[in-house]
């Protein structure tokens, strides 16, 4: 006699399982979210449809009325591009439906000043989870140990701690950004000579992973130039201002400058000083108000923005699929930079100075 077939309906593993993809593959297909091709959609969907595959309604809305908190730490300094970020979680908070949620924005001076400190007190806070922008990963490799073993999720954003088991990272691809400035350079800059890169803290992964990318691009297509030691102003607009004039008052000056961080402003202002603007070929970093005169003009030859909007919604959806529905997130997730010149500058432009949010992707 011939076994009747089981109709009890499958779940989201059992179909990760047999299609041999991630189960976030699937919540995505089932859940008509973004970040899926269209022939991986249709897979998961008819394999739903093969194993019957019934979404738990009644668990779902036992989730749906837990109270959450959320705490994001963020630094106060380098507004323009944290305060996007905070914005791009708060649109994705806002799209929430049924879920009561208090999000804690936590804040210290910059990355490297207060950052540990105020990690520390939330220990024992029980947070539903975390975001945050990890300095060192040295010395916050052990606080994300101690809040994963407690069971809070940390997910970081626009950096990286890979050994500290966070839940996952969010982030620009650093090493592409830095081989995108060395390319713009050996196109730009035909006759040998120097170039030099200046960064935040190169104890930070983002900051000496654009290093690394600049070098290694540097090195295989533009062997021309010569790379100067790079300049560390630890994101401090006084330090950036000062170690750009001893730059310039150094042998042998370089002809192009990367700045990796969003802290430019400083930096073009002390190149503005001594009317360098005009013989120093300037890549910098991120989009703001006061950075599109400077493109405009042709006095920086491009900006590579790093769509912080787009990298605090994702790192909050992460989080919150993990958090109500147990997904596991992919570990890494990194966006590509956009190259900004003034000939493509409109498209961005009026985004930036309206402060519009989650339209980055459109561009």
């Amino acid at each position: 006699m011939k076994k009747e077939e089981s109709t009890s309906p499958a779940g989201i593993k059992e179909i990760a399982k047999l299609l041999g993809v991630s189960i976030g593959t699937v919540d995505r297909a089932l859940h008509a979210r973004p970040g899926i091709s269209a022939k991986n959609r249709a897979r998961v969907l008819k394999m739903a449809e093969k194993l019957n595959y019934k979404p738990n309604v009644a668990a779902r809305n036992l989730k749906l009325n837990r109270h959450l908190r959320i705490a994001v730490h963020l630094p106060h300094q380098i507004t323009s591009f944290f305060d996007p970020l905070r914005e791009g979680i708060r649109a994705a908070a806002a799209g929430m439906a049924g879920v009561s949620l208090e999000l804690d924005f936590r804040t210290y001076p910059h990355i490297g000043k207060g950052d540990i400190a105020l990690l520390e007190t939330d220990v024992g806070q029980r947070y539903d989870g975390i975001i945050l922008t990890p300095g060192d990963p040295a010395k916050f490799d052990p606080l994300i140990r101690r809040l994963t073993a407690q069971g809070t999720p940390v997910v970081c954003v626009a950096s990286d701690a890979p050994r500290s088991g966070r839940l996952a990272s969010v982030s620009v691809d650093a090493a592409i950004s830095g081989g995108v400035a060395a390319e713009l350079f050996g196109r730009m800059l035909r006759k040998p000579g120097y170039v030099t890169a200046i960064t935040g803290d190169l104890s930070t992964q983002d900051h000496a992973e654009k290093l690394r990318g600049f070098a290694a691009t540097l090195a295989t297509i533009a062997p021309h130039l010569s790379l100067l030691p790079a300049i560390e102003t630890h994101d401090r607009p006084k330090d950036a201002w000062r170690e750009t004039l001893n730059l310039l008052g150094r042998k042998p000056r370089p002809g192009g400058i990367y700045v990796n961080t969003a802290n430019s402003l400083p930096i073009l202002r002390a190149l503005e000083e001594q009317k360098a603007l005009d013989q120093i070929l300037v890549v910098v970093t991120d989009l703001f108000p006061e950075l599109v005169p400077f493109l405009e003009s042709g006095r920086i030859l491009a900006t590579l923005y790093q769509r912080p909007s787009t990298q605090g919604k994702a790192a909050f959806e992460s989080l919150i699929r993990y958090v109500l529905d147990g997904v596991m997130p992919e570990p890494i997730t990194r966006f590509a930079p956009h190259i900004i010149l003034r000939s493509n500058l409109p498209l961005f432009v009026d985004r930036v100075m309206g402060g519009v949010v989650g339209s980055e992707d459109s561009a």
